[in-house]
């Protein structure tokens, strides 16, 4: 497939729109796009022209390389202070008996059940209690780091970063030095849904708002933590409401330079306050896949999660600007399945995701979370398994 071919032939297209030709020619010299052509975008570009876009920025990052990793998911407790109207996962306090609450030594538990496993990230997020607090998060930081030195730990959201540190009173900056220092690494992209207070507020009134989101992913980034960023999208929101979110994370980004991967999350509507609105449509998926890829200029990765929107087409979005499909799985979260998300049931081996890249012409790289290279598997041949070995991956927080 000859990229620069299909981009040339974009610009010397004169039946395209002016706009749509601009914006080529933008992307083709490689400057960045307006916040109003982001929203024509969706207004007015076809699939194949956004494809033949993002897949050219894809290239020249990234060439056919596509990244996963190898890590375990632990999920505190399922129980939350906070009411989102469209998370089908959490309980309420008063539904307490219909969740779980981790103690540490239960955390330890499962960081110990990996033992002797080649995995390199343990990935923390769940729901927000009074009792899981600082003090609770950073002793299990401790003994994780002094159990397994090596083991990166990527944990928690804004969410529940803000309310931890208004619990102890303590600034954003000061509250994550002490949460880095107690061993900390990076952070996931969780908890951003949609920044913009008109859509935030019925969907997300009562967590965390888009500036103190920001904030405290800027005082990780100051750090010199690494982290994700997340969009929720195909629910209420206009189109204009996703640039303008994408649009507040590549204004942080030019100042901090500290976001590894913007990942776009699809709202899925099983049994939870919004399920009477329809879900998009995986053309739809595709579309926003390949405009985050053209906006998100100053992101080195898109990121798409196989089990959340299934594994054809999360081969078909490795066309469409993703370089990133998150990893193996052996069904230790539920955050996708109870929303209704294809996989009901998601375990795949390494042998399985390896296959699946290159069934779509691209490479398999099993990175670490801030993406060096631990195996190219490009000319690997796996010897016939005996027994798959799964790992979790970082779920809709991720």
């Amino acid at each position: 497939m000859n990229n620069n071919h299909q981009i040339e032939t974009l610009l010397n297209n004169k039946n395209l729109d002016p706009t749509l030709r601009t914006i080529a020619a933008k992307v083709s010299n490689q400057e960045r796009i307006s916040f109003d052509e982001g929203v024509f975008l969706y207004e007015n570009a076809d699939l194949p022209y956004l494809g033949t876009l993002a897949d050219y920025i894809r290239n020249k990052r990234h060439g056919d390389l596509t990244y996963f990793n190898r890590n375990f998911h632990i999920e505190p407790t399922n129980i939350c202070v906070y009411d989102c109207k469209f998370c089908s996962y959490s309980r309420m306090i008063k539904q307490r008996e219909e969740g779980w609450e981790m103690d540490v030594d239960g955390m330890m538990d499962i960081v110990k059940k990996y033992d002797g496993e080649p995995v390199t990230e343990v990935h923390i997020t769940g729901g927000v209690v009074p009792k899981q607090n600082l003090d609770f998060y950073a002793d299990f930081f401790r003994r994780s780091k002094a159990h397994r030195p090596d083991l990166h730990i990527k944990a928690l959201t804004p969410v529940e970063y803000y309310y931890i540190f208004k619990k102890a009173k303590l600034s954003h900056y000061d509250g994550m030095k002490y949460m880095q220092e107690a061993g900390l690494d990076s952070m996931p992209g969780g908890g951003a849904e949609i920044f913009h207070p008109e859509v935030r507020e019925k969907i997300a009134h009562d967590k965390c708002t888009a500036e103190q989101w920001l904030d405290i992913h800027e005082q990780a980034h100051k750090l010199g933590m690494r982290s994700n960023a997340t969009m929720l999208y195909g629910h209420i929101e206009e189109f204009w409401h996703r640039v303008d979110h994408m649009e507040r994370l590549r204004q942080l980004q030019d100042k901090t330079g500290g976001f590894q991967a913007f990942i776009p999350l699809k709202f899925r509507n099983k049994d939870n306050q919004m399920s009477d609105i329809p879900e998009v449509s995986v053309v739809e998926d595709l579309r926003n896949y390949a405009i985050a890829r053209i906006y998100m200029d100053n992101f080195d990765h898109i990121k798409a999660y196989w089990a959340m929107i299934s594994r054809n087409t999360a081969q078909l979005s490795l066309n469409f600007g993703v370089d990133d499909i998150d990893g193996t799985l052996d069904d230790t979260t539920k955050i996708y399945s109870m929303a209704g998300a294809e996989e009901q049931t998601p375990a795949m081996s390494t042998q399985q995701l390896v296959k699946l890249i290159k069934d779509v012409g691209r490479k398999p790289i099993e990175r670490d979370t801030l993406y060096n290279v631990i195996n190219d598997y490009t000319d690997f041949e796996f010897e016939e398994e005996v027994k798959p070995k799964f790992y979790s991956l970082p779920v809709i927080n991720s």
